[in-house]
C-alpha cells in the first residue's frame, strides 16, 4: 500500500465517494468523517462527527498521510439569508475545527487539502485566471470563498503542509454538473445558456482524485492550487459536445430571462450558469502534472462510455 491512512472529512458526498473509491486500493485504510453512520466497506469505514465539536473522531487524524476536507452545503440553492448563512457556516466552522484539532496532535496529517472553489476569481471572458495573476471577483460567492480560505490559512499547522484546492466544475457520471446537463440535452433543452459565451472551467472526477495524489507527492506544492483542466470551454461549445456525443441533433437555447424563471422554479441561482469561470491550473502544470482528460470532448466521451 502506498498510503497508510487517508481521511476524508465530509466524505459521504459525491466527491468524497470518488476519492474513497480512488484511494481504497492504495491505502491501508480510508476514513470518512460523516454526520451519518455507514457500513464498513473493506478498508473504508465511516466515523461519525458533527463537524462542530471535538470528539472521539479526532484520534482518526493521528498519523494520517493526508486529510482532505470536503465539507460545505451545496450552493445549488436560492441565496436567501438563511441559506447564505448556512453556506458560510458549513465551510468555515469545520475548517476551523479541523485546524484546531490538528494543532493538538502529536502526529498530525502530513498534508491537509481543503476543497475550495474557482468561483473566487472574477467573471472572465478576456483571459484565464491563475494562482499567480488571477483577480478576485465580487459578490456573495466570492465572499464565501474568501472567508473559507481565511479560516484555513489563519490556522498555524507547522507540521502539516496545507493546500487550498480551488476546484472547477466537476464532471462525473453519478452526480455533479454533467448528469444535469445531459438530462437537459435528452429533453431537447441542450442549447446554449444565456449567450453561451461564458467559459466553463471543468475537471473530470478522475483527475480530481489524481491531483490530490500528485499534491501529496510534490512537497513544493502548498498554498493555492487551481484544480481545473487546462482547456476551459465556452458554454455553447460544451452543450454542443454533449449533444453530439449523445446523438442529439438539436437543443433549444435558454436565454437569460428564461433562465431566471427556471432557476427560480428549481430553487437555484442563475450565477451558477452565467458566470464565466475561466481558470488556468498553472501551478499543477508547472509541477509536471499530466491530465488524463485535458479536452472536454474526451471527458464527455468517457462519461458516456460503458466503462464501469
Amino acid at each position: 500500500m502506498k498510503y497508510h491512512k487517508i481521511v476524508l472529512a465530509g466524505g459521504n458526498g459525491y466527491l468524497g465517494t470518488v476519492l474513497a473509491n480512488y484511494y481504497k486500493p492504495l491505502a491501508t485504510e480510508v476514513i470518512l468523517l460523516s454526520r451519518k453512520p455507514a457500513a464498513t466497506d473493506g478498508n473504508v469505514r465511516t466515523i461519525v462527527w458533527d463537524a462542530v465539536n471535538e470528539g472521539d473522531w479526532t484520534a482518526m487524524l493521528e498519523g494520517a498521510d493526508m486529510l482532505i476536507n470536503l465539507c460545505g452545503k451545496n450552493v445549488n440553492c436560492r441565496y436567501t439569508e438563511k441559506n447564505k448563512a448556512e453556506i458560510v457556516r458549513s465551510r468555515v466552522v469545520p475548517t476551523t475545527l479541523l485546524g484546531q484539532v490538528i494543532g493538538k496532535l502529536d502526529n498530525p496529517p502530513k498534508v491537509w487539502i481543503n476543497l475550495a472553489s474557482s468561483t473566487i476569481y472574477r467573471h472572465a471572458e478576456d483571459h484565464a485566471q491563475d494562482e499567480i495573476t488571477g483577480e478576485i471577483g465580487t459578490g456573495f460567492s466570492v465572499e464565501v470563498c474568501e472567508q473559507w480560505e481565511k479560516a484555513f490559512f489563519g490556522i498555524n499547522t507547522p507540521n502539516t503542509r496545507k493546500v487550498v484546492l480551488r476546484h472547477a466544475i466537476a464532471l462525473g457520471r453519478s452526480d455533479g454538473a454533467f448528469p444535469r446537463l445531459l438530462n437537459l440535452a435528452k429533453v431537447g433543452l441542450g442549447g446554449k445558456q444565456g449567450d453561451g459565451e461564458q467559459y466553463v472551467s471543468w475537471i473530470h472526477e478522475h483527475d480530481t482524485a489524481r491531483v490530490t495524489a500528485h499534491i501529496f507527492d510534490h512537497p513544493e506544492l502548498d498554498g493555492v492550487i487551481n484544480c481545473a483542466a487546462p482547456e476551459a470551454i465556452k458554454n455553447k461549445d460544451l452543450m454542443r459536445i454533449i449533444r453530439k456525443a449523445y446523438g442529439i441533433p438539436f437543443g433549444l437555447p435558454a436565454p437569460q430571462w428564461l433562465l431566471e424563471i427556471g432557476m427560480f422554479i428549481i430553487g437555484s441561482e442563475t450565477e451558477l450558469v452565467l458566470k464565466s469561470r475561466w481558470v488556468a491550473p498553472t501551478r499543477l502544470l508547472q509541477s509536471g502534472y499530466m491530465f488524463t482528460y485535458s479536452k472536454a470532448e474526451h471527458a464527455v466521451h468517457d462519461l458516456l462510455s460503458l466503462r464501469v
